[in-house]
């Protein structure tokens, strides 16, 4: 069971680094941060967005605008997709943060109130939407990736596990992270295509990956590698505990 949940997430992992290489094909990212209590001055969601790796907006909760960032978002922000993302990223904050204090990690030793990270990608061809998923991180480590085209969640951080049958449970809430990166997230970029497309060479965003989208694989799966040792571990651990095993029988 093991060996295939990690060979699932290897085979996701390359398939998110693919989508920046094929031809036509055209990525949407948001990068999300949440926080219970926020320090006086700072926001308690933030939200970076970028197309086919490219930067080209931010959104907080305190200014509650979507701010361009960079040419590409000079070109869309005064769009009725453009007004649309504003109110799409204020509800999401809203839902991951009811969402937050109830997150509770197994064995969870961090200290203070509890942060989320999550990052939400779709994919999209000329037909619509190709591929979508989420990824979340507790207090800044990897836990869980939900691949919202086939419904599919893979637990990065075993202690993570109780947190992903607690959202697997919710309908509403897993309705809700299909709904968000499967049709507003396409949604939005297909708008937002049909005026960069039009754009002049050599600003049109362009669909092959950077070196920089190899390295960052290279480096979540190096992150990952450990994980997975230790979870390897820890499953012959309780294998050699078990009733009926030699090393069982003879501590019995």
């Amino acid at each position: 069971m093991l060996l295939t949940a990690i060979t699932c997430l290897l085979m996701q992992l390359l398939l998110v680094e693919s989508w920046m290489t094929q031809s036509r094909v055209h990525s949407l990212c948001f990068n999300l941060a949440v926080t219970l209590h926020s320090r006086p001055g700072q926001p308690w969601f933030e939200v970076q967005g970028s197309v086919d790796q490219k930067p080209f907006l931010q959104y907080d909760s305190d200014s509650n605008k979507v701010k361009p960032w960079g040419f590409l978002g000079e070109t869309v922000n005064a769009t009725k997709a453009w007004t649309e993302l504003t109110q799409m990223l204020r509800e999401v904050g809203q839902e991951l943060r009811m969402i937050l204090p109830v997150i509770t990690p197994e064995n969870n030793r961090s200290k203070g109130p509890p942060t989320l990270q999550a990052k939400t990608c779709c994919q999209r061809e000329a037909e619509g939407c190709t591929g979508a998923f989420w990824q979340f991180s507790f207090n800044r480590k990897a836990a869980l990736l939900f691949d919202t085209m086939n419904m599919n969640w893979t637990v990065i951080d075993p202690e993570a596990r109780g947190i992903k049958e607690d959202w697997k449970d919710n309908r509403e809430l897993v309705e809700y992270f299909r709904k968000m990166s499967v049709g507003d997230c396409s949604h939005s970029l297909g708008e937002f295509l049909e005026h960069w497309e039009k754009m002049p060479e050599p600003t049109v965003p362009s669909s092959k990956a950077p070196d920089t989208q190899q390295s960052s694989l290279i480096q979540l799966i190096v992150w990952i590698f450990p994980v997975i040792i230790y979870s390897v571990l820890i499953d012959i651990m309780k294998l050699r505990r078990r009733p009926g095993t030699l090393e069982g029988t003879m501590r019995r």
